[in-house]
Order: structure tokens, then C-alpha cells, then sequence
């Protein structure tokens, strides 16, 4: 069996996904959802691409908020690495948890793009956000467990 080339994999990732999306570990456990994705598979792997450049930005700036407010209650060090299962709960719980804050299902039939967008709508900014209310969320998020 031929040696699997990661470099080679990230080279062709980099050059046919010009958005990447910020929640791409989200959309693929299928925790939560978005309209504004693309499903790729390049090289046996599944990838999530943003199909909206200016709700991308919208979404980058909340993962960067949500990782922000996350450090704290789920215990990580800002300069470490985060471990993947926090990954899965700051973007399932968060996403899930804004959802929630504006009385709407906060399931995995929530999307990220609209719910992103109908926080900015309702709250103004991104920084008026209900980050407790969200950081309750995740962490009580609790991933699906893995089968076998």
C-alpha cells in the first residue's frame, strides 16, 4: 500500500478550497448544519467549503469570539493547541448555544450562517452576544460517542 502524502493533500486542499469554513469540523460530525456550505471530497476525505465569502467573515469572527470566551470554561491554555473533542464542543455547543439564546431549536438542524446572522440582526455586534448563556452551552455539550 502506497504511504499517504499529507503535504500533497494540503497542497491540493489550499489550492480548490478558496473559503475555507471556520466550523468545518462542526458541519462534518453533523451536529449542526448551514446553508452556505459546500460539500467537497478531495483525496477520500470529506471537506466543508464557505459558498458566501461576506457570511464567512460574519462566521470567522464568532469562532474567534467563541474560542475567546471557551479558554476559560473549558479549561485550555491560550497557547496551547486545542485538543479536538473542545474543538467539537465550542463549535457544536456554540453554535447550538446561540441558537438557544434566541428561542430557536439549538439541534443539529440549527444553521450557522442564519442563526450568525439573525444574532447580528437581534443583538447588533458580535461582542453583545449572550457568551454566558452560549458558554453554558458548550460546555454541556457533550459529543456522540464513537461506535464500536
Amino acid at each position: 500500500m502506497a504511504e499517504y502524502n499529507e503535504d500533497a493533500y494540503k497542497l491540493a486542499r489550499k489550492a480548490y478550497i478558496e473559503h475555507s469554513c471556520p466550523f468545518e469540523r462542526a458541519l462534518l460530525s453533523r451536529c449542526v448544519a448551514c446553508s452556505r456550505s459546500r460539500r467537497l471530497n478531495l483525496a477520500e476525505r470529506e471537506a466543508i467549503a464557505c459558498g458566501d465569502p461576506a457570511v464567512r467573515e460574519h462566521c470567522l469572527a464568532f469562532y474567534q469570539a467563541l474560542h475567546d470566551n471557551a479558554q476559560f470554561a473549558l479549561r485550555i491554555n491560550p497557547d496551547a493547541p486545542w485538543p479536538f473533542g473542545k474543538e467539537i464542543r465550542a463549535q457544536c455547543g456554540g453554535v447550538r448555544g446561540l441558537g438557544a439564546a434566541m428561542d430557536a431549536a439549538g439541534d443539529e438542524s440549527t444553521d450557522i450562517a442564519a442563526t450568525v446572522l439573525q444574532g447580528l440582526a437581534q443583538y447588533g455586534e458580535q461582542a453583545a452576544f449572550p457568551y454566558s448563556e452560549i458558554m453554558r452551552a458548550v460546555v454541556h455539550y457533550e459529543p456522540r460517542k464513537r461506535r464500536g
